[in-house]
């Protein structure tokens, strides 16, 4: 079982100050770390009024150096907002930094307010983001390149290749990861996709990577009174809900994917896909997950106070993390994180 740690730094008005968060961020990533988690996931969106975390590299330089073993995953960095010859340079000296534990999750973007921040053309994304997957391997291999008219050399290049996985929803997405990535960042809860991939694998005479490995919740929440958390766990939930559901609106004509029905504070809590357990129903969830599958903490999810994620993680690790199957660990294959 990969064990994945998920951080978007949201900070609403109602919730947890955003220093505290980040601090508790840092944190969680060491204690994450010392555990035995697999992979800290980052998302990434600009201008969101909630702060979600807009520079998932600076995060993971930060943590980077705060951890000795766990994986850094971008889920995902979008490829749009980005000088691609710079990115190309800050990666590098994150694989240094990191001593070869970065993921890169490349994202093709949905919110025409990020286009239009960074000069970009919502229309332009594919083509854009298959262009800087392949400047960045071209990049790293030290050697002198071209880009748009611009002599370049990167120095200094990573000594371990940085994997880069393609995410979002799309098929021809999934045929182009396929192709020419690592591997496919499947946005959670979105599991037909796969099939597209898989297929496309077989037929380009690639290995099987196998059926979608089994997914733990969006949002997984151990509890001794789960009843009486859910009272406070719901505004967090409902308004990272609210925001997804707003911008696919806006990128869409009309909320999309998981977003498209709408919640509740009383439909939330019978969602599979958002859970508050006790001890004893999270190894039961483990145990029908199996080995080959992932499971997602989210200890500061929507602005939730630091302090109410440490409960829920010493919780985790005092009866939860004993039960944990520590056989074979899904890689580049699936997400990590909302979109």
């Amino acid at each position: 079982m990969e064990l994945v740690m998920i951080f978007d730094m949201r900070a609403p008005d109602f919730g947890a100050p955003r220093e505290a968060l980040f601090a508790a961020a840092l944190d969680m990533a060491e204690w994450a770390d010392r555990v035995g988690f697999d992979v800290i996931g980052f998302g990434e969106h600009h201008g969101s009024e909630d702060g979600y975390n807009p520079s998932p590299l600076v995060l993971a330089s930060a943590m980077a150096a705060r951890t000795r073993q766990i994986r850094l995953r971008t889920a995902v960095l979008l490829a749009s907002c980005y000088d691609p010859v710079r990115l190309a340079e800050d990666l590098a000296v994150l694989q240094i930094l990191s001593r070869g534990r970065v993921e890169l999750g490349l994202g093709f973007g949905y919110r025409p307010s990020e286009f239009a921040m960074y000069g970009r053309r919502v229309e332009d994304r594919f083509d854009f983001t298959i262009s800087v997957a392949n400047l960045l391997e071209q990049a790293w291999t030290g050697e002198p390149f071209e880009y748009e008219g611009r002599p370049g050399r990167i120095a200094p290049i990573p000594e371990t290749p940085i994997p880069i996985l393609l995410g979002g929803f799309a098929p021809k997405v999934a045929r182009a990861a396929a192709r020419m990535a690592d591997g496919f960042a499947v946005p959670l809860m979105e599991p037909a996709i796969w099939q597209t991939y898989r297929d496309e694998c077989r037929r380009l005479g690639k290995a099987d990577p196998g059926a979608y490995p089994n997914q733990g919740p969006t949002f997984l929440w151990v509890s001794e009174d789960p009843e009486g958390d859910w009272e406070w766990i719901a505004p967090h939930a409902l308004h990272v809900l609210d925001s997804y559901s707003r911008w696919t609106a806006d990128a869409y004509g009309a909320p999309m994917g998981p977003y498209a029905g709408g919640m509740t504070a009383e439909t939330l809590r019978e969602s599979e896909a958002y859970r508050v357990l006790t001890p004893a129903r999270t190894v039961e969830l483990i145990e029908a997950l199996g080995d080959d599958s992932s499971l997602y903490l989210t200890p500061l999810f929507g602005g939730i106070a630091p302090e109410k994620g440490w409960e829920m993680l010493r919780l985790y690790e005092r009866e939860v993390h004993p039960h944990v199957p520590r056989g074979r660990v899904p890689r580049w294959g699936v997400g990590a994180g909302s979109s």
